[in-house]
């Protein structure tokens, strides 16, 4: 379902992005090529000021939230992966090829290129640097956790990254099949 918010602005959507049928989309929100949109996704930019861009080779899974308050924003950088039932509220911006994991909420933050916040972290107000990893369950609610964090490891990218190739596979499985092919 694609909505206007009460101020007239529509969900701009690529062509070549696949959003499940169950999925709602209101408002200001932009949403590039190769995106996954899953069911029961929620992504929503209806308050005063308020925009959301999810930039191409994203993967928005099942029963995410993504928010923006009154005069923010939330940036979705290219081939990340909003893993089922994360929340990410704005502000916030998260860099490209980042993953967050499972059940996990992002808030008035920066996550910087190529990091990972596993499964029901939560990460608040602060910075992450690019590369870092938020293990699972982790609050991160101080600049200092968030500067004490780990680098990514090589298992970690690997994972990262075959999320969202499997994700892009499933967008043009499911454009194929939508076009009978």
């Amino acid at each position: 379902m694609h909505l206007p918010n009460p101020h007239k602005q529509h969900p701009k959507i690529s062509k070549r992005a696949w959003i499940s049928e169950t999925a709602v989309i209101i408002g200001n929100v932009t949403i590039e090529d190769n995106v996954f949109v899953g069911p029961n996704a929620v992504i929503r930019a209806d308050e005063p000021g308020s925009s959301i861009t999810v930039f191409s080779g994203c993967n928005v899974q099942d029963n995410v939230v993504v928010h923006s308050l009154s005069n923010s924003e939330v940036v979705i950088g290219s081939n990340t992966s909003l893993a089922h039932g994360c929340i990410v509220h704005g502000p916030c911006r998260i860099g490209e090829g980042c993953f967050i994991g499972f059940g996990a909420v992002a808030f008035d933050c920066i996550i910087g290129k190529d990091s990972l916040v596993l499964h029901k972290s939560i990460i608040r107000g602060v910075e992450i640097a690019a590369g870092k990893v938020a293990p699972d369950g982790t609050v991160v609610t101080s600049q200092d956790n968030a500067d004490a964090l780990e680098n990514i490891t090589k298992d970690l990218k690997e994972f990262k990254s075959s999320v969202v190739r499997a994700n892009i596979d499933l967008v043009h499985g499911y454009k194929k099949l939508a076009e009978g092919v």
